[in-house]
């Protein structure tokens, strides 16, 4: 016997006995970011490889240690994205969508980052992902915010906190970058080999690592908030004077950073103690320089991302319970005119009202074995065809979910019949 296959590791199935709540934080986000005005779009999941070292950064974990790369049979490198914002910009650049213009848009999907599978963490996990391009304000930049607190409210997510901080322009990072290298070099015997390697490129990194041992050495640091530039303090203030006007509670933290290359100025996460180490759950932040980084106009953005395993987790924590959309009507058979006859109703009954779900009893059994599947589907009628009552033009109408007598009806009747009990059912 061939040995069984198993799933890649970090690459996990979700069953249908899992589905309810993916399915139920998918509906909500779609419906309320329709609600703030976003429109959905859809982006390859295989881009340039170049498009994430240009976006991403060359000396960023991702890039450095986490890509799903290889060559095409043409010798192109490509890569699985890691992330969607650099896709989501490259469309926007590519079909000519800029030239002044603002876009609120949003895509959903898988990303590939080749990590050590954890709890929370996974090589194949999915995404929201939301961007605001072509506006440069901190409104937009608190309307995101306020997007992401309600959503937490609509869901009923608890134990979620909101983290903030201001990375400023890429010229007051540069003067700040020197800075901080100066300070880690001094400390250099006492960095862990993660933070040596950043500090020849990507020193902010540092101030994000989750080692103890660092945490000493980065609570002395240099802060980048004592270095901002006017205009980012400007705007970071004005960003804290919405979210006070909206009631909406925040930490300023500042050893925020991104892990990409491309954030400048606001930054955001939302966090929770309930899912141990991953405890990000929303990310992300203002980069304004990115889109002429990649070769179209400059133009401002803010965006997130926010990783859907996580909140499906938070909601299961929170005793969430996605009701399973389980069939209107259920046809139970007994004999083989009868077989042949129930897929003929079911037809019928679904072109009579389309939104009506029908399951037919399929494979036989005895009329126990149909009765518990059919109790087992949740639903709320069963129509009962054998070959007897056909014969006289009569079809069998149970109610599964109360003691109402059974009823015989006539074929021709069957749709109104079907729909009185069906109200009476509550469907």
């Amino acid at each position: 016997m061939p040995a069984i296959l198993q799933p890649v590791r970090g690459m996990n199935d979700v069953l249908p006995a899992d589905i309810g709540l993916w399915q139920h934080l998918e509906a909500t986000t779609r419906s309320l970011l329709e609600a703030y005005g976003y429109a959905e779009c859809r982006v390859p999941l295989v881009e340039r490889t170049e498009l994430f070292k240009r976006s991403i950064g060359e000396f960023t974990d991702i890039v450095e240690k986490e890509m799903y790369t290889f060559l095409d049979q043409g010798g192109d490198s490509l890569t699985l994205r890691p992330e969607a914002t650099a896709g989501i910009v490259r469309a926007v650049i590519s079909n000519g969508l800029l030239r002044g213009q603002k876009h609120k848009v949003w895509c959903m999907g898988p990303m590939f980052r080749h990590e050590r599978p954890q709890k929370g963490r996974y090589r194949q996990f999915h995404q929201f992902d939301v961007e605001a391009i072509g506006y440069a304000g901190p409104d937009v930049d608190a309307e995101l915010i306020a997007l992401t607190a309600r959503l937490w409210q609509r869901l009923g997510i608890g134990r979620v906190t909101l983290q903030i901080n201001s990375l400023g322009t890429p010229e007051a990072r540069s003067r700040f970058r020197g800075l901080l290298v100066s300070y880690f070099r001094a400390h250099e015997p006492r960095l862990d080999a993660d933070s040596r390697r950043r500090l020849g490129g990507n020193p902010l990194r540092i101030l994000d690592s989750k080692n103890p041992d660092m945490q000493p050495i980065i609570a002395d640091a240099p802060l980048l908030s004592d270095h901002l530039d006017t205009e980012s303090r400007a705007h970071f203030a004005a960003l804290c004077a919405h979210l006070d006007a909206m009631n909406i509670p925040y930490v300023i933290n500042p050893r925020l950073v991104r892990g990409l290359d491309y954030y400048s100025r606001t930054v955001f996460e939302w966090s929770t103690d309930a899912l141990g180490a991953q405890d990000a759950v929303c990310s992300g932040g203002r980069y304004d320089g990115l889109i002429a980084q990649l070769g179209g106009e400059p133009t401002p953005a803010i965006g997130f991302a926010m990783g859907i395993e996580r909140v499906v987790e938070l909601l299961r924590i929170a005793g969430v319970v996605s009701p399973r959309a389980g069939p209107h009507v259920y046809i139970v058979t007994q004999g083989e005119l009868a077989e042949r006859e129930a897929l003929a109703l079911a037809e019928r009954l679904r072109n009579a009202v389309p939104e009506r779900r029908i399951t037919v009893n399929l494979g036989g059994g005895n009329f126990k074995a149909q009765f518990r599947r059919a109790d087992q589907s949740g639903a709320r009628v069963a129509l009962i065809l054998g070959d007897d009552e056909l014969a006289r033009g009569f079809v069998a109408l149970k109610h599964l979910r109360n003691d109402a007598q059974q009823i015989e009806c006539p074929m021709p009747e069957i749709e109104a019949r079907l729909a009185a009990a069906l109200a009476a059912a509550g469907n």
